[in-house]
């Protein structure tokens, strides 16, 4: 039986989580930075790629030493990893040739003006205007703004055809940054979309609207839910191996454009 003293004494604080960060150089030569974390909750060592990047999680008991070899060793596993799904590039005033939007690269110029915003041409060809002193923040918000702006016009379009089917509305539609999920519907009705779904194909991102309404009527994944979700939409097998093969870019673009 434990003594009166432990029972009244302090609990140990719980240890906390610690990130830094580090230096690797591929096989080619590419220098990278690993995110190094070290978790209480971790049982092993374990590296993983995300569209954050690449990260090398600790246990508490592990060293650095032990850490750094289990890098090395997976050195070509890393390589292969980043070459499958490409490497993000940053938004860079005048750098930046190209954006995406709807599955599709477009040509980006360009222009000096007195606020930062981005427009879409008549050609298809994107135009980013901004001060010649605008700083990275004021880049990505307009660029946010943008991708906001084309992701509400999409959703206009096609939310009226799925209305009529639905028990209620959406309380509302956010657009959100999401490190994993695509979407998700609120206990109040608040349908939240990730925003790298306007970068990709629209099929794939009209079959998430789709999902997301659905759980309107069935809010499990049940067998009533998917026929729901076929009904509307016969080819959410084809978005579902969409995600599969491009997700993991999608939100790796999104993320260093606008982090």
């Amino acid at each position: 039986m434990p003594s009166l003293s432990r029972l009244l004494s302090r609990s140990a604080k719980p240890a906390s989580i610690q990130r830094d960060s580090l230096r690797l150089t591929l096989e080619d030569g590419r220098e990278i930075e690993v995110l190094r974390v070290r978790d209480p909750r971790a049982r092993r060592i374990r590296l993983s790629v995300s569209e954050r990047g690449a990260r090398l999680t600790l246990p508490l008991r592990a060293s650095l030493v032990s850490g750094d070899a289990f890098l090395q060793q997976h050195r070509a596993w890393l390589a292969a990893q980043i070459a499958a799904h490409g490497e993000a590039a940053p938004l860079q005033r005048g750098v930046t040739t190209q954006l995406p939007l709807r599955g599709v690269l477009h040509p980006l110029h360009w222009g000096s003006g007195r606020f930062s915003h981005v427009r879409m041409d008549d050609d298809g060809a994107l135009t980013f205007v901004s001060p010649e002193h605008a700083g990275p923040a004021a880049l990505q918000r307009a660029l946010r703004e943008f991708y906001e702006a084309q992701a509400r016009a999409d959703i206009g379009r096609w939310l009226p055809a799925y209305l009529p089917g639905l028990p209620r509305t959406p309380r509302r539609i956010c657009l959100k940054v999401m490190s994993s999920q695509w979407g998700s519907l609120a206990p109040d009705g608040t349908l939240n979309l990730d925003l790298s779904l306007v970068l990709g194909a629209p099929s794939a991102f009209e079959y998430v609207l789709v999902h997301e309404l659905c759980h309107l009527i069935h809010a499990d994944h049940s067998r009533r839910f998917w026929s729901e979700v076929e009904a509307r939409c016969p080819a959410w097998r084809d978005a579902r191996d969409y995600f599969r093969d491009h997700g993991r870019r999608l939100k790796a673009d999104l993320h260093a454009l606008l982090a």
